[in-house]
C-alpha cells in the first residue's frame, strides 16, 4: 500500500503547481485498487518564491509516498525529498484515473524506482514501529 497526492483543482486532471495548488487529492493504493483518503484544499497563492505558503501543503502530504504536479520549484522538491515524498512531475494534464490504474499496475508488476523505495520505507517503518511496541510492553530478548 502506498499513499499519493495530486495536485488538481477539478480531482480529475493534474493540473496545478505544487506551490500555487489550490488543492490536493490523497489516494491509498493498493495492488488492486485505490480509494480517495481526502482533499486539502488551500488559499490561491501567488508562484513568487514564498516558502512560507509550502508549510501547510507539506504538513498536509506527510503521509504521503509520492504527488503529481504538473510544476514545482527546486526548493519545493528538497523538501518534499527531505520528508521521504516523492514529487512527480507531469508534463501535460494527466487524468488521475489513469495514473492510479498505472500505479496500481506497478504495484504488482514492479519496476517502478519511486514504488520500490517507498514500499521499502513503509516496510522499515512498520518493523521499526513493532520493535518499538514490543519494548514498551516490556519484551526481553531471552538469553541462554
Amino acid at each position: 500500500m502506498i499513499r499519493v497526492a495530486f495536485a488538481s483543482s477539478d480531482r480529475r486532471r493534474v493540473d496545478q503547481h505544487f506551490g500555487a495548488a489550490e488543492s490536493f487529492a490523497v489516494y491509498e493504493v493498493t495492488s488492486d485498487q485505490s480509494t480517495l483518503l481526502g482533499v486539502g484544499d488551500f488559499t490561491r497563492e501567488a508562484m513568487d518564491g514564498n516558502e512560507d505558503k509550502l508549510a501547510a501543503k507539506l504538513a498536509f502530504l506527510e503521509s504521503c509516498d509520492a504527488v503529481y504536479v504538473l510544476a514545482i520549484g527546486a526548493s519545493a522538491i528538497r523538501q518534499l525529498i527531505a520528508r521521504g515524498i516523492q514529487p512527480l512531475r507531469i508534463n501535460e494534464y494527466s487524468e488521475v484515473d489513469e495514473l492510479l490504474d498505472d500505479i496500481v499496475l506497478a504495484l504488482n508488476q514492479g519496476g517502478v524506482a519511486w514504488i520500490e523505495r517507498a514500499l521499502a520505507a513503509r516496510a522499515r517503518s512498520h518493523s521499526e514501529q513493532r520493535f518499538a511496541r514490543m519494548e514498551d510492553e516490556g519484551w526481553q530478548g531471552g538469553e541462554e
